[in-house]
């Protein structure tokens, strides 16, 4: 099972990935926890390239691109070959991801992400958990890790609250695979709706 998690930056979703990864190892599962940008060696160079720098170093359009190379890379070393071993496969950020970023982010580019997808990935989640939280809150948290990858963090609040429109209206049109969690709460309540919906779908 290939399960993704998605959320504006600051959401909390890299948290709840690994929590529900540790709760579904110690289930007796075989869980890989991986993340996008990044993931396979490959993908991990280029996650440097497109996470740092100027907010304005690449285009959108550019972006697609090298977003669409990290992740065929990560799906043929990493996420692929673990499926095929009947592991569970936990994502941080995927597909979804471009196409609000790049898709939606600086121009109506979505048509050009999801022809790239459907070209060179052809994959989507089983389940992807939408941690859903005000932008304002995640902003903050964001630039608060005062870490070297906050070029997205860096277009500012305008860019987050688009996002999470965007992200709300991607559940909408993806409604089977979608499983929207109320990020505004604790960790540990946030958590134990994730694991529940998780394990209704395994």
């Amino acid at each position: 099972m290939f399960i993704s998690f998605e959320g504006i930056d600051g959401s909390g979703k890299s948290t709840q990935a690994r929590v529900l990864a540790e709760s579904l190892r110690a289930r007796g599962l075989d869980v890989v926890l991986t993340r996008e940008p990044g993931g396979s060696p490959g993908a991990e160079e280029i996650r440097r390239l497109v996470l740092e720098g100027d907010p304005d170093r690449w285009s959108a359009q550019t972006e697609i691109l090298l977003f669409t190379a990290a992740r065929r890379d990560h799906l043929e070393r990493v996420i692929e070959p673990a499926l095929a071993a009947g592991k569970v496969v936990i994502c941080d950020r995927f597909a979804d991801s471009t196409r609000m970023y790049q898709g939606l982010s600086r121009g109506d580019l979505r048509a050009l992400v999801d022809q790239l997808h459907s070209l060179m990935i052809a994959r989507e989640p089983d389940l992807t958990i939408l941690i859903d939280i005000d932008p304002a809150v995640g902003l903050a948290r964001a630039k608060g890790r005062q870490g070297s990858e906050e070029r997205f963090e860096d277009f500012g609040l305008g860019l987050q609250q688009k996002m999470r429109a965007g992200f709300l209206d991607l559940a909408r049109e993806f409604a089977p695979r979608f499983a929207v969690i109320d990020g505004a709460r604790t960790s540990e309540i946030i958590a134990q709706d994730v694991l529940e919906t998780a394990l209704a779908k395994l």
